[in-house]
């Protein structure tokens, strides 16, 4: 499915994965590129629409929430899927983040968390561990990291995940599960960054993270946010699904017509501004 093989990132960068993994569900799931738009902001991750053979939109730092849920809104008929990096979602996107959820319309959010801003040469970003030293953070980061997932279970997210890149096969299945779904779906995937981040690699993230126990009940939103905040070791898996949950796009009553079928004569459109006098 790559459009290109001319591809910015490292060698041994963890977006390889990712996009392998991404690319990977899309064929499984058989969506057609005319019937699907990925949409970015700014950063490495954000380049990832870019290598696959979609319908994009790349917009500002940290706005591709609100591009989303705008073309949703004009055709429902599309796949939605947000791919954009840790600093990008939860730094300068962290408040469309927020209301993405609490509006729950229908959309994929795949978040490359490296852990790191790798574009703009390594400074910490708000998933970055504590203490971790950067060139910016000379003495070490202050503050504790962000909790994507914690934040997205108390805003009654109704599906929840985290994957690892190193393992493409979990990580393309559980974003196929996100796709499927409808709603507002969180994929966290931990993503080595292999030049800027010498603390978090491949090795570290096997050696830290862990499969969801067998017993987890993704249903259980308590238990859910139990697992969230677990750090030694860090559970991957679907955290947690709410089938019940109404998308944003009915309660909205965006029906038919889609907004793009809408007559675009001049007597239509006077009379949709008298509509809303």
């Amino acid at each position: 499915m790559p459009a290109s093989t001319d591809v910015a990132w490292c060698p041994g960068c963890g977006n390889h994965k990712v996009i392998e993994a991404v690319g990977g569900a899309l064929e499984a799931l058989r969506i057609e590129p005319e019937h699907l738009v990925m949409v970015s902001g700014i950063g490495q991750a954000a380049k990832a629409p870019q290598y696959l053979k979609v319908n994009m939109f790349n917009g500002l730092h940290g706005r591709a929430l609100p591009a989303a849920l705008g073309i949703r809104l004009a055709n429902k008929e599309l796949t939605v899927v947000v791919e954009s990096g840790d600093g990008d979602l939860y730094g300068e996107g962290g408040n469309h983040f927020l209301h993405a959820i609490r509006r729950n319309f229908n959309v994929t959010i795949i978040a490359h968390d490296n852990m790191i801003y790798g574009l703009t040469k390594g400074q910490a970003s708000p998933t970055s561990r504590r203490c971790m030293k950067t060139p910016v953070q000379v003495g070490g980061v202050l503050l504790e990291p962000f909790n994507p997932l914690a934040v997205a279970l108390a805003l009654d997210a109704p599906f929840v995940a985290r994957a690892f890149a190193g393992n493409v096969e979990q990580t393309r299945s559980i974003i196929m599960e996100a796709i499927r779904f409808k709603g507002c779906a969180l994929v966290d995937v931990f993503q080595p960054c292999v030049v800027f981040n010498k603390l978090n690699t491949y090795q570290w993230f096997r050696e830290n993270t862990c499969e969801l126990p067998e017993d987890h009940d993704p249903s259980d939103r308590q238990m859910a946010m139990a697992q969230a905040f677990r750090s030694d070791p860090l559970p991957l898996g679907i955290f947690y699904r709410n089938d019940k949950r109404k998308i944003y796009e009915d309660l909205a009553g965006t029906g038919e017509p889609l907004f793009r079928q809408t007559p675009t004569s001049d007597e239509a459109f006077r009379a949709m501004l008298e509509a809303f006098r």
